[in-house]
């Protein structure tokens, strides 16, 4: 592995804790890889997985985001819109900017699992808390 390549994959290592909420939420940086074809722009791939009743913290993104509900059932709500649930297989868009204001596992039994694939700059931040 080159030493730029072993850099980026520890920074991911390193940021993707950064992504977590709670302990028990689960988030993998599957891939992050600059677009040749957009300058100045990078693609990412994130699974989280929810443990059951668990939520995320309200939050933004600086890139756009499109989610893809893997396995049991999420609640999404973005500012401005009601809050919708998502069953397996059933996605939805947030452009850049959104405030994400509920994303929680419906269930209080099951797991839940989302994919979110995103782009943005290279220097955005992934999630951004949003203050109370």
């Amino acid at each position: 592995m080159k030493a730029v390549h072993l850099l980026a994959a520890l920074a991911l290592t390193l940021s993707a804790s950064a992504f977590a909420h709670d302990p028990s939420e689960k988030i993998t940086v599957l891939q992050d890889e600059l677009l040749q074809n957009v300058p100045g722009k990078k693609a990412m791939m994130i699974e989280v997985d929810y443990q059951p009743g668990q939520s995320s913290i309200a939050h933004k993104h600086q890139g756009t985001a499109m989610a893809y509900v893997l396995s049991g059932e999420i609640i999404s709500q973005v500012k401005g819109q009601k809050a919708i649930t998502y069953k397996a297989g059933q996605y939805w868009y947030e452009p850049a900017g959104s405030e994400h204001l509920l994303s929680k596992n419906a269930s209080e039994t099951k797991p839940a699992k989302l994919l979110v694939f995103m782009v943005l700059a290279p220097d955005e931040k992934v999630l951004i808390p949003l203050e109370h």
